[in-house]
C-alpha cells in the first residue's frame, strides 16, 4: 500500500511573534523541495495567532482557501463585501478565483489557532466566493463529518475542485472504514488530538498519513482522538 507519514516534529516553522505557524508543506519562508504538497493540497498550515494580531490586507487569486478553527475569534474582511466572524468549531472556504483581497484578526480574548489549507482549483478565473458553516463537536462523534465538497448543498462548505474534507471524533478503539472515490484521488489524514491507527501503521498529535491507489481506508482510534482526512485529486 503506497503511503507516506509526516511527523509532527519534521514539519516547518515559522514565528514571528503574533503569528506561530507549523508548515506540512513548503510555504513562505519554509521551503522543502521533496515535501511541495499532497496532490492537489498544496498548504495545510497549523497557525496560531495571539490576542490583538492578524493578518492585513492581502491578495489571492486562483486558490481554494479553506479555515477551520479550533479555538478563538477570528474576523474575516474582504473585498467582495464580507465582514463575518468565526469561532471554534466554524469552517470558512474562500474560491479566490479571479482575484479578491482580505484580512483577518484575532478579535478574542485568547490565542486563535486554526487550520489553513490550500488546495488548487479545478476551475481558473471563476467569480470569487465566500462561504461559511458551523459543525459542532458534538454532532460527530464517532463519525466523519462532510465539512468541504464538491457537491453543492447547505450542509458543507462547497469547494471548486473534486475534494472533500471530514472532520471526525472518535472515542478509544472505534473504528471506520473511509471510502476514496476512485477518480484519481489521494487521500491525507491529519491528527489534531490523540491516536490513530490507520491500516498498518500509528500516528500521533499533529502527524499526518498520505495514502494512494487505495479503495477503502480502516481507521481506528487508539486512544479519543480528533482528526481532519481530506482527499483531493492526484493531479489535475
Amino acid at each position: 500500500m503506497p503511503h507516506i507519514i509526516h511527523k509532527s516534529d519534521n514539519r516547518g516553522l515559522k514565528d514571528i511573534g503574533w503569528l506561530q505557524s507549523r508548515f506540512s508543506f513548503s510555504f513562505s519562508s519554509y521551503q522543502n523541495p521533496v515535501n511541495n504538497g499532497f496532490g492537489l493540497l498544496i498548504a495545510l498550515n497549523d497557525d496560531l495567532v495571539k490576542k490583538g494580531g492578524g493578518f492585513g490586507l492581502h491578495p489571492h487569486t486562483n486558490m481554494e482557501i479553506i479555515s477551520v478553527m479550533l479555538q478563538g475569534k477570528m474576523n474575516h474582511k474582504d473585498t467582495m463585501g464580507y465582514t463575518e466572524v468565526v469561532e471554534k468549531d466554524w469552517v470558512q472556504l474562500m474560491s479566490a478565483g479571479t482575484g479578491l483581497r482580505h484580512e483577518e484578526h484575532n478579535v478574542g480574548d485568547e490565542d486563535v489557532r486554526f487550520l489553513q489549507i490550500w488546495i488548487e482549483p479545478k476551475l481558473q478565473n471563476i467569480t470569487p466566493r465566500y462561504q461559511k458553516r458551523f459543525f459542532p463537536k458534538e454532532k460527530r462523534k464517532n463519525r466523519l463529518q462532510t465539512i468541504v465538497s464538491n457537491e453543492e448543498g447547505v450542509q458543507h462548505c462547497w469547494i471548486n475542485q473534486n475534494a472533500k474534507l471530514s472532520l471526525g471524533w472518535f472515542e478509544k478503539d472505534q473504528s471506520l472504514s473511509y471510502s476514496v472515490n476512485p477518480v484519481n484521488k489521494c487521500v491525507y489524514i491529519f491528527v489534531l488530538e490523540g491516536q490513530l491507527k490507520i491500516e498498518d501503521s500509528t500516528i500521533y498529535r499533529r502527524d499526518a498519513m498520505g495514502l494512494w491507489e487505495k479503495d477503502n481506508i480502516t481507521i481506528t482510534a487508539q486512544e479519543e482522538a480528533e482528526f481532519i482526512v481530506i482527499e483531493v485529486p492526484i493531479n489535475h
